[in-house]
């Protein structure tokens, strides 16, 4: 690998070059969840897309109620 990770703070990391010591990158916790799940990334931008707010509407309504009869057993 030709870099390091260090904090740099409370959610901040520092990407570094290993021969040179210098800061490459900065990023946050969230940038690393998303630049190392590609799964993820990739719901995140399709419901990133300027022409995707009725999409994620309806997707989260959806899992919500999903979620929320998961345990009503009296609806079925």
């Amino acid at each position: 690998m030709a870099y390091t990770w260090k904090p740099a703070g409370r959610n901040l990391y520092e990407i570094r070059d290993r021969k040179t010591g210098a800061v490459k990158w900065t990023a946050t916790r969230v940038d690393l969840v998303f630049g190392s799940n590609s799964i993820l990334r990739a719901y995140a931008e399709v419901y990133a897309q300027d022409d995707a707010r009725e999409k994620f509407v309806a997707d989260f309504v959806a899992a919500w109620t999903k979620v929320m009869n998961a345990d009503r057993f009296d609806l079925k």
